[in-house]
Parts: structure tokens; C-alpha cells; sequence
């Protein structure tokens, strides 16, 4: 596996290093287990030089001419679509993504750079009118300066980029810390692409490492202005916490616990093959996709009864055969996790309609229903195969159960008449909310975030140059001003 080995390392400066940690951190395949690399984490002084190249370097970037900036991006598009074949292994590889799972990242990855080439060119000043005679006021949008991004296990070449591209395009610097079991995909193949690219040395940097090695140096250090983190929501409260203390801005995309909800005109085949997707694509360990399926009453058992079906025509094994439709969970502990919260469900009075086995990290689709309203089970994130079936009366107690979770990332909801189901979008307390479709959607142009515990400010779009530029007013005074002594 030289891919691997090849990426393995500390990125700072535009030189590839090995870091001078006391342990390793092993990257693993999922599926059976094959060591694909090792590597010696970043410490703490390995974090200060990181972020002093990005430092440096990102003077000089922010003062390039931006058509000269959007180049960077053109070659890495080019670069990304000609490795096209290798990332998407490397996904299968490193994460146990489907290739159905890889191909769609990749497409997404590719979408957000395309928009970084534009968004280069994005910021723009304004003259503002003054009370005061004689005085001209211009607000300028410029880069923040650095950037840290810390991305997860699960989207890492997607979610990377998606912060990464569109900070660098806006005149910033940054660095990544990838989650340790996608330590290549989400760290060294994306500054393998920017270094092929001709992005100036400093400008992106990778750190492989751990709280565990450096605490909270990386949200602590005075270096970066804005912190972009995703992950759970209980990290999330952490990097928040500490980043507020320190005056840093935050972007923070954390778990969720959407919910596809069918009406009782819902197109039953459709919603049953957008709930499947919603829930089961990349072993459910996506923070949008669908823990809770709700259906009215009045369809359920017909709906039931298709759901099931495909849910068990669905195929678990080896993710890089083209047929699999679900391969392995990212680790032991997250199989391990998601037997016990079934066992808790059965434990507390549900019934499995579907009962997949676990061996090794492939967990089969399971599917529950019958859960008591007070469950804990319904209103935390499940990050893995597990669907929830659960009947409602009536769209009033639909919104009042698609509302009862401390998440509102995304949801979707099934209807024959569009503008009832916009209605019902309204009333949920979702950043996010679709209909007749799926709960999991991205897209570069439209605002990406969510409520409550599932985050705090948007990407994408204009969203994105608010989140990694600043404003600052300059005041010109062409006449002279009275003052009073």
C-alpha cells in the first residue's frame, strides 16, 4: 500500500515530515483489518510551526492578484478529476465507503471546487453614505487570516474541501487536522493535490496527531481566527467552548438526528427508496442521514411492508465489490456501540422487524419499531445501520415528533402537494429541510448548517465568504472636520 505510506505524514511548509510524537497513530482498512499505514503523531511545537508557515505564507497570498488565485484551483480540479479512479479507492480503502459512496463524494468534492474558482473572485467592497459632510466610508472584505480545520472520519475528502478550498481561494492560509482513522484521504491526499497544484509552500499544512499528544494546542493557539470543526456534538460543545475563550470564530457542523417523515399522500415507492438511501447509505454513518423514518398511520403497514422488503434486499459485504450496498462501520467500538444500543432498544420494549447480524465491522441493516416515547434511543444520533420505524397521527403530532430532539440538522418530507409539504418544512426546527426527497443533501451554492446541538453558523456559498472573511471600515475624510475643542 505505497499510496499510503506515501501520504503518511506531517505536512508543514510545503515538506513532508514525520512527526516527533512518542506513539503512532495506525491507519487501518475496516473491512479486514490490513495495516495501511503508520505514523508518528505532530506535537505540540510541530502545531506552532504549522500554523507560524501558514502565517507567513498567507501575507503574501492575500495580497495575489485573485485571477491569479483562481489558477491553484483550475489544476486541482484537472488533478482530482485525472485521480479520480485512485481517490475513489482510496475511500474504499481507508473508510469501507461503498463505491457508490466514493463516486458521490468525489462528484461533491469536485462541485466545491469548481466554486472556489469563482469564489476567488467573490469579495467585494462597499462605499457607505455618512451623516457626517464631506466624509467617504468604504468597508473592505479580507481574509481572516489562518484557518484551522479539524474534519471527520466519515466525508473527509468532501467535508476537507469544502472548508479548505474556499478559505484558501478567499486569501487565507490553513491547517488541517484530519480524524485519525482518515488520516490520508482527509490529510495528505488533498495536500498532495494542492502541492501538484502549485499552491505556495505554507499555505496548507496537515497535522496527523491527537488530543491525547497536543490538548487543545490547535483551538488555543493565537495564530488561527476561525476554527471549522465537524463532528459529534459533545467535541463540537468542546471546541466552542475552548475557541470562544480565545475570541475565535467558530463554524461548527456536529451530529444530527434527521428525520424522513411520509404524509399520508406520500408516493409510498418513492418515499420508501428515499428513506432507504437516507438511512442506509455509507452504513448510516453520515450526520444527516435519516435515524427516524415517520409515517402516518393511515399508510404504515403498506409502506412498512415495502420498506422491509428493500432494507433486505440490501447486500453487506466487501465495499470495493461494485455490489455491495453496505460495507463496514469505520471501527470495532463502533460496531460494538451500535449492538448495545440495539440490545437497549429491545431492552426497552421495541420490536426488530429486521435483525442484522454483526461479524467483525459489518453491521446488517437493522430495522426497530415499537419504541416507547421516552426513549433515549430516539433522540440521539445512530451512526450506523439502524432505522427507526415510528407511526403518527396526523400532521400536527408529526411536527411535534420530528421536533422532539435536541438536533436539527437536516429532514425530509413526503408529499403528493408540494406547497403542504414547504408548510410542514417551515414548522420544523431543522437548519435544513427537503422535499420528496432525501434527508442528505449538499450542494456549493446553498447555505449548510444546522440547530440546536447540530452546530453553529452556515457554509457554502455566500455563507462561506462570511465565515472565512472579516470586514473592515476605512473612512476617508475629504473635508475638514469641526471638532469641539
Amino acid at each position: 500500500m505505497s499510496f499510503f505510506t506515501d501520504l503518511a505524514h506531517q505536512f508543514i511548509a510545503g515538506q513532508w515530515r514525520t512527526g516527533s510524537g512518542s506513539w503512532d497513530i495506525i491507519d487501518f482498512d475496516p473491512y479486514n483489518g490490513e495495516k495501511l499505514a503508520t505514523i508518528t503523531v505532530a506535537t505540540v511545537e510541530e502545531v506552532d510551526e504549522a500554523y507560524r508557515a501558514a502565517e507567513r505564507a498567507q501575507r503574501e497570498w492575500a495580497e495575489t492578484n485573485p485571477y491569479t488565485r483562481r489558477l491553484v484551483f483550475e489544476r486541482a480540479l484537472r488533478i482530482t478529476e485525472e485521480r479520480e479512479a485512485e481517490i475513489v479507492e482510496a475511500i474504499t480503502t481507508e473508510l469501507g465507503g461503498t463505491r457508490l459512496k466514493a463516486v458521490y463524494e468525489v462528484h461533491l468534492a469536485k462541485e466545491f471546487l469548481r466554486e472556489a474558482i469563482q469564489l476567488a473572485l467573490r469579495p467585494e467592497g462597499r462605499i457607505l453614505p455618512s451623516p457626517v459632510d464631506g466624509k467617504e466610508n468604504r468597508v473592505y472584505r479580507l481574509p481572516v487570516g489562518v484557518i484551522g480545520v479539524i474534519s471527520p472520519f466519515n466525508f473527509p475528502f468532501l467535508v476537507t474541501i469544502k472548508s479548505i478550498a474556499p478559505a484558501l481561494a478567499l486569501g487565507n492560509a490553513v491547517v488541517i487536522k484530519p480524524n485519525q482513522n482518515a488520516p490520508v484521504v482527509g490529510g495528505g491526499l488533498i495536500a498532495k493535490i494542492f502541492k501538484d497544484a502549485g499552491l505556495p509552500a505554507g499555505l496548507l499544512n496537515v497535522l496527523v496527531t491527537d488530543i491525547a499528544e497536543i490538548g487543545d494546542a490547535l483551538i488555543e493557539h493565537p495564530v488561527p481566527k476561525v476554527i471549522s470543526f465537524a463532528g459529534s456534538d459533545r467535541t463540537g460543545r468542546h471546541v466552542a467552548s475552548v475557541a470562544g475563550s480565545h475570541f475565535k470564530r467558530v463554524i461548527l457542523e456536529l451530529s444530527g438526528n434527521s428525520a424522513l417523515v411520509v404524509l399520508d399522500d406520500a408516493d409510498l415507492d418513492y418515499a420508501v427508496d428515499a428513506a432507504v438511501f437516507s438511512r442506509f447509505v455509507y452504513q448510516g454513518q453520515v450526520c444527516m442521514a435519516a435515524n427516524r423514518i415517520l409515517v402516518d398511520r393511515s399508510i404504515l403497514e403498506e409502506f412498512t411492508g415495502k420498506f422491509l422488503a428493500k432494507v433486505t434486499s440490501l447486500r453487506t459485504g466487501d465495499p470495493a465489490d461494485p455490489a455491495t450496498d453496505i460495507g463496514p462501520v469505520i471501527n470495532n467500538f463502533q460496531a460494538e456501540a451500535l449492538t448495545s444500543l440495539v440490545d437497549q432498544a429491545l431492552a426497552e420494549g421495541a420490536t426488530a422487524l429486521v435483525r442484522g447480524r454483526t461479524r467483525g465491522n459489518l453491521v446488517e441493516p437493522t430495522v426497530l419499531t415499537g419504541l416507547p416515547a421516552d426513549s433515549p434511543v430516539l433522540r440521539q444520533e445512530i451512526f450506523g445501520p439502524v432505522a427507526l420505524l415510528i407511526p403518527f397521527d396526523g400532521e400536527e403530532e408529526a411536527v411535534r415528533m420530528a421536533n422532539d430532539s435536541p438536533y436539527g440538522l437536516s429532514g425530509a418530507v413526503h408529499t403528493a402537494n408540494v406547497e403542504r409539504g414547504v408548510r410542514f418544512a417551515k414548522r420544523i426546527d431543522t437548519g435544513m429541510m427537503h422535499v420528496n426527497d432525501s434527508t442528505i443533501q449538499d450542494e456549493p451554492l446553498v447555505a449548510f448548517g444546522g440547530e440546536k446541538y447540530s452546530g453553529l453558523g452556515r457554509l457554502n456559498g455566500d455563507s462561506t465568504v462570511e465565515a472565512f472573511t472579516t470586514q473592515k471600515w476605512i473612512s476617508v475624510q475629504h473635508e475638514r472636520s469641526p471638532f469641539p475643542f
